[in-house]
């Protein structure tokens, strides 16, 4: 673990929702008392997740390098340590690291009762890289 790392990297997440390597850590899983989940998600150079959106909505906490965010119809935005990406419930988006920076950020997805995730296609090549 490196010394900047809060938590261990987890688990390698699957291929069936990310495109290159990534981590995923469940810090909390949701419950009746607290309908929330929380993971610590690490992507390496050029990983992302595939298009997707919360029916709860999601928060973003930058913890560790430089990523992207994107919405679908919207210009991709570069996301850096310290950032806070506040996600409206049902927004489709997708977010990853830069093709040269790892990123770390924290997942928080509130509000779990009418679910969590609904995973659409994955991000193309071309996708990731418009804008750079």
């Amino acid at each position: 673990m490196d010394q900047a790392d809060i938590f261990p990297k987890g688990d390698l997440a699957s291929a069936d929702y990310f495109t290159g390597t990534a981590w995923v850590k469940i810090l909390l899983s949701s419950d009746a008392e607290l309908p929330t989940q929380i993971y610590d998600v690490t992507f390496e150079p050029g990983a992302r997740n595939h298009w997707h959106s919360h029916p709860g909505g999601q928060i973003l906490i930058v913890t560790q390098g430089k990523g992207y965010y994107q919405e679908k119809g919207k210009p991709k935005q570069v996301i850096c340590r310290g950032d806070v990406v506040r996600i409206p419930a049902d927004v489709v988006h997708w977010h990853g690291a830069t093709a040269d920076s790892a990123m770390t950020h924290i997942a928080i997805i509130p509000n779990t009762q009418p679910g969590t995730v609904a995973w659409m296609q994955a991000v193309t090549d071309e996708e990731y890289a418009a804008g750079n």
